[in-house]
């Protein structure tokens, strides 16, 4: 399983990530918010530790935008902070946090404890690691993904937009919904960067004659469907 360690302190930080390694999870460092949302596009991760304070924002926020983003929106959270108050500790829970952990902190009950959401029911269930749409099929851990038996050429943005189709069938996305599950919040990108790589999309699966499957909703946005192809 992909474990994500969001944490600025390098020592903390490689030693959280080998302490988890040693108990058989793939783990992936990132020392600030943005890297943070970049690796957890790209990786899909089945739990993240999150450190509060950040060089360049909140691990509060960072929560905040998993919680939001439909993707990650029940992905398990541990906080892993400095901030030892009550009022901190609900604070990071209501945000959106599973569990809250204090530093300094013992490394077998951090690895107790990220045992223990993964084995909460909504996720005690072996990751797969391909998402099967009609002919498309998605895969995580390689990052790929094929029209039947044909392996199509993406970009990881269009990888990431596929991908985030793939997860919610015949959900409708607004663009902006779009920008910020895709290119993350903040970001300063227009409506028409969406439209674009929508239209960059159809091009790729035409020839496989499965373009349909993304579906314009007039005044809403986009959604995929499985009768479109």
């Amino acid at each position: 399983m992909n474990i994500i360690v969001v944490e600025d302190d390098r020592d903390i930080r490689e030693m959280v990530c080998q302490s988890l390694a040693q108990n058989d999870f793939h783990t992936i460092g990132c020392p600030g918010v943005q890297e943070a949302k970049q690796t957890i596009q790209d990786n899909n991760p089945d739990c993240l530790v999150i450190d509060w304070m950040l060089p360049d924002g909140s691990g509060i926020e960072l929560v905040r935008w998993l919680r939001r983003t439909e993707a990650y929106s029940q992905t398990p959270i541990l906080m892993l902070t400095a901030r030892a108050q009550e009022s901190d500790m609900i604070t990071g829970l209501e945000s959106g946090a599973d569990d809250y952990l204090t530093k300094p902190m013992s490394l077998r009950e951090l690895n107790a404890r990220v045992k223990a959401l993964l084995r909460r029911p909504a996720v005690y269930q072996e990751q797969k690691d391909t998402i099967l749409a009609g002919p498309i099929s998605l895969n995580y851990r390689t990052h790929e993904v094929y029209a039947g038996k044909q392996l199509l050429d993406l970009t990881k943005t269009e990888f990431r937009l596929l991908k985030l189709f793939l997860q919610n069938p015949d959900k409708v996305f607004s663009r902006e919904q779009i920008l910020d599950a895709v290119w993350g919040l903040n970001t300063h990108l227009g409506d028409r960067t969406v439209d674009v790589h929508i239209l960059r999309l159809r091009k790729l699966l035409k020839p496989h004659g499965v373009d349909k499957m993304i579906v314009t909703v007039r005044g809403s946005g986009y959604r995929l469907s499985l009768k479109g192809r």
